[in-house]
């Protein structure tokens, strides 16, 4: 079945912004090779060849300009014991933002997409390892609350790929190009020690852009920069920090479209090609998921592209490798909410008390 071409919806500040060849090299770098070092900005400089001042100059430019959302530590869901999964919902199209404003309300929300299918709502929810409701009672709850007709949940059943860079310097064969495929992830949750939740409490959200931005949270917590730095290579080593990154605004960096590839793959052949399709430089998401009777799709794969033809060639690329070609691609029309969890708040507890 064709895809419907999807109506944007446009924002005042949403359009691309004009960037230069170091605007875009330093947009690599800072989604990519941030260290866990006293002067990760320095560490961009000299990887870029230019001077510290200047990075930190064009950083703080590019976050005032909306290019980069925040400089920020990114964790690892699952693995901090949070329970986690995608959902579509088949809500009222007529006015789908009376829903959006509910379900964009739960502090687990990261994303929320209106898509071009009869399922139109799409979104991910994250429960506390401690909460009451768990994730089926908060679905339960955001479906009361929706009065969605139907709801269709699907869970992670094996991860291939979770990695947002958006690809500044490459044109649409290098998006549509592949990579080294890995195996897939299989992350498991850990004790999450009380030096973890005062490390993820100190350092989560933007990070100031200062030649030492690891500085302020060490203070916080009383340790020294030395200390936190270890501590957080200690949680990378346990999978609980993926790594910290610049995440951009897509369309403001000028990737205007994003298209969820679905694929109807016989079982026996996932192992074998969903790795090879996550390795694909403009997939940025991948994972195997539940069908169902009326949802055929085990395979997802996540393409951004600066057009809907440039995620169509990834796609297209895809299929001709994978000669799989049942496939179906869903385009957001409207981002409702797209941000960063904050874990170990009380918001998810505020949330559970007022709805539960």
């Amino acid at each position: 079945m064709a895809s419907v071409v999807p109506k944007v919806r446009t924002r005042e500040g949403g359009s691309a912004v004009p960037l230069d060849d170091t605007d875009r090299q330093l947009l690599n770098l800072l989604q990519g090779r941030f260290a866990l070092e006293p002067r990760p900005f320095a560490r961009v400089a000299e990887l870029a060849e230019i001077g510290e001042g200047e990075v930190l100059a064009r950083t703080q430019r590019l976050l005032d300009d909306r290019i980069i959302r925040q400089v920020t530590p990114i964790f690892d869901t699952r693995v901090l014991g949070y329970s986690s999964m995608l959902v579509a919902a088949k809500v009222d199209a007529e006015n789908p933002h009376r829903a959006a404003k509910v379900i964009n309300s739960h502090p687990g929300v990261s994303h929320n997409y209106l898509r071009d299918h009869e399922f139109n709502m799409w979104f991910t929810v994250a429960t506390e390892p401690d909460s009451r409701l768990g994730l089926q009672g908060t679905l339960e709850v955001l479906q009361r609350l929706t009065g969605a007709e139907s709801v269709r949940q699907l869970p992670t059943l094996k991860l291939f790929k979770i990695r947002m860079d958006l690809e500044m310097e490459g044109d649409t064969k290098a998006l549509a190009s592949a990579g080294v495929a890995e195996d897939p992830k299989e992350p498991e949750a850990i004790e999450v020690s009380d030096m973890d939740l005062a490390v993820i409490r100190a350092l989560q959200g933007d990070m100031p852009v200062v030649s030492e931005p690891y500085a302020p949270a060490a203070a916080e917590i009383g340790v020294s920069v030395a200390e936190l730095l270890d501590h957080l290579e200690s949680m990378r080593e346990r999978k609980a920090l993926r790594r910290v990154a610049a995440i951009l605004f897509h369309r403001r960096a000028g990737f205007s479209a994003n298209g969820m590839g679905v694929w109807k793959i016989p079982e026996e052949r996932i192992m074998d090609l969903a790795p090879q399709m996550a390795a694909f430089r403009g997939i940025s998401h991948c994972y195997q998921r539940p069908t169902y009777e009326d949802w055929p799709y085990s395979v997802f794969t996540m393409a951004h592209g600066r057009s809907k033809e440039e995620c169509d060639a990834i796609l297209d690329s895809i299929a001709d490798f994978s000669a799989i070609h049942e496939r179906r691609t869903l385009y957001s029309s409207t981002e409702f909410k797209k941000t960063r969890l904050l874990y170990f708040t009380d918001a998810h507890k505020e949330w559970e008390a007022q709805y539960a």
